[in-house]
Order: C-alpha cells, then sequence, then structure tokens
C-alpha cells in the first residue's frame, strides 16, 4: 500500500495591513472609438468611481461612495473638474496615461505616494517622492524631467497630494465602505478524489474578497503540468469559491515527499497549515472518504495593476488645501509634443 501525502497550505506573502488608494486617467487624440478623457478611482483594487468626456456623468459605482460625496460634495467637485475640465491642444494621434495614488499600511503607519505618466504606450516620467526627483524612462522625456525637477512649487503641490491629501481620501474611504472593503471571509477547503485514477481536486469557498490563487507544489516548486485552475466564480451570499485539479498520475510518488496546494488572498495571514494523508489501496475505497473539509486563515497576495493611468492636480492662487483644481491633460500632451519635433 502506497502513500500519498498532500499538505494543504495557505501562504503568507505579503502585509495584510496595506490599503491602496489609485487614480486613473487616459486622455487621447485622434483615436476612433475612444473617448478623449476617461477617469477611474479604486480603493484596495475595488472600482468606486468612473467618468468618460462623451457622458459627462460621473458614475459612482458602489453606495458607500455615494455617502461619502454626500457628506463631502467637495470631493465630488474635485472628480467633476478631473473628467470634464480638460482639453487637448494637437492633431494627429496621441494617447496620454497617468496613474497617480497612495499606499498606507495600516499596522506600521508607513504612507508610499506614487505618480506615473505614460505617452503612446510607453512609460514616460515616474516621480521619486525620496529623492524629489523625476525619473526619465526614454531620452525625449529628459527635457520635462530637468523642467519640472526645478519646478519646486510644482514638486512641493504633488508631495502635499500624495502623501496627506490621498491617505486622507483613502482611511476616509476606507470607513465609509468597511463594511465591503474590509471584509474577510475566510474559505473552507475540501479535498475531493471520486477514484483512484481520477484527479484530486482541491475546492475552496465562502472566502471574500475575490483576489485569490491556487495552485499546486511539489517538493516546493510549483506544478503547471497536468493542473486545471479553475476560474473565481460568486456564491449567492456574494462570497466565492474556486478549484484546482491535479492528475495524480503525473506526479511521482517519494518516501517523505509531500504536495502541495497553496491558497493566496489579499487579505490575510497564515495562522495554520493542516494537511491530508491519503491511502493508494484500491478500487474499492469510499470516494466519501477522500473528502475532507479544512477552514484556515489565509494570506495576503499582493496584487498588481497592470494598467497605468491616473490623475494629476495643482493647487490655485488661494493656496488653500480643499481648493486645487485639475492640472488639464492639454498641458502634459502639448508638452510631450514639443519634445518630438
Amino acid at each position: 500500500m502506497k502513500k500519498f501525502l498532500l499538505l494543504l497550505l495557505f501562504c503568507h506573502v505579503s502585509s495584510p495591513g496595506k490599503h491602496s488608494l489609485k487614480f486613473f486617467l487616459t486622455a487621447s487624440s485622434g483615436v476612433p472609438n475612444l473617448s478623449e478623457f476617461v477617469g477611474v478611482a479604486v480603493v484596495d483594487e475595488v472600482l468606486f468611481c468612473y467618468c468618460n468626456s462623451n457622458s459627462k456623468i460621473v458614475e459612482l459605482k458602489q453606495d458607500w461612495i455615494k455617502n461619502a460625496f454626500k457628506d463631502n460634495p467637495q470631493q465630488l467637485e474635485l472628480f467633476t473638474r478631473q473628467c470634464f475640465d480638460n482639453l487637448l491642444c494637437l492633431s494627429g494621434v496621441h494617447i496620454l496615461q497617468l496613474m497617480t495614488g497612495c499606499e498606507w499600511d495600516d499596522e506600521t503607519g508607513e504612507i508610499n505616494g506614487f505618480m506615473q505618466l505614460g505617452y503612446n504606450g510607453e512609460d514616460f516620467l515616474a516621480l521619486d517622492l525620496k529623492t524629489e526627483t523625476y525619473i526619465a524612462a526614454k531620452p525625449q522625456a529628459v527635457i520635462t524631467k530637468l523642467s519640472w525637477d526645478a519646478d519646486k512649487s510644482r514638486m512641493k503641490h504633488n508631495e502635499i497630494f500624495l502623501t496627506e491629501m490621498y491617505p486622507e481620501y483613502l482611511k476616509m474611504y476606507l470607513d465609509y465602505g468597511k463594511s465591503s472593503l474590509l471584509r474577510k471571509d475566510l474559505p473552507s477547503v475540501s479535498l475531493l478524489q471520486k477514484s483512484p485514477s481520477s484527479p484530486v481536486s482541491c475546492h475552496a469557498t465562502g472566502f471574500y474578497p475575490d483576489r485569490a490563487m491556487m495552485f499546486w507544489r511539489k517538493d516546493g516548486e510549483e506544478l503547471h503540468e497536468d493542473v486545471d485552475l479553475g476560474e473565481i466564480l460568486p456564491n449567492h451570499d456574494g462570497s466565492f469559491q474556486m478549484s484546482v485539479d491535479l492528475d495524480l498520475s503525473s506526479v511521482p510518488v517519494k518516501t517523505g515527499g509531500g504536495t502541495t496546494v497553496c491558497f493566496s488572498s489579499l487579505v490575510w495571514r497564515t495562522t495554520s497549515s493542516p494537511n491530508w494523508t491519503k491511502q493508494r489501496s484500491g478500487p474499492t475505497e469510499n470516494p466519501s472518504d477522500r473528502t475532507v473539509p479544512i477552514t484556515a486563515a489565509v494570506a495576503v497576495l499582493a496584487v498588481v495593476l497592470a494598467a497605468v493611468t491616473g490623475f494629476i492636480f495643482y493647487k490655485n492662487k488661494k493656496g488653500e488645501r480643499g481648493e486645487w483644481k485639475s492640472y488639464l491633460a492639454y498641458f502634459w500632451i502639448c508638452s510631450l509634443q514639443k519634445e518630438e519635433r
């Protein structure tokens, strides 16, 4: 009788205390079927605000942000200006992409602000707050970098927004949306093999949020062959489920070795590592004996948003913190256009 050890491991990846606020903006000219301006705002990767220059409407995607803007109407005015106070000043086909926002660790209090600029599908500039300089991603960006590095007023405005204003917004949004944004439901996990020749299926259900991954590992290395990863599906109660299957016939049995299925989510840290031992004996085994429900805390999985879009602001002449206006997209595009000449 052969023994095959399956370890169900809940992997710790990064700090569960980190939260993020990101603004995304895309401005374009000469692109058919694309709005000249599109703006998106997300908290912890959850979309809460959207607008485009065609609809002329700021769409609030979550109930909690409607309450937040009702209590803080000046923020809705700010979002509206970002969406509709933008003009383009050039002909031809061009696309400008901006991303800006902040990360806040609610355990350590650490705050990191970020801002990136892309032009015509390529990285262009990125702000380094530690050195208070811009990083040029290509030679054509050097002129703008030097000009903006010398603009200490602009740098101070960016620093205030990225390290003071944005974190204030983020904390407020987390408070208004805590019932959903801070919801943390642990999964119930079952291992099932219907027959000795069938794949082993690991099924996790009841977890929230839906930012999760599952994969099989053998002796510490992730398995890719003969692995069938299912998609994340919603449950009727608003939680989620997913499965990952492994064909055991492709995995050699070694004494003392172990095959691991790892479940990672964006919210929690590890608290336990249960295991399940299956006996490979014969076709008379009862399939129900091979199902073992397991419930445990899960780990943080850092998720990087691939899009590079966003918002940028500047302070008006009054210098009041609450009176910031849109830094018009046409300025950015005009500046970049000059460098192409």
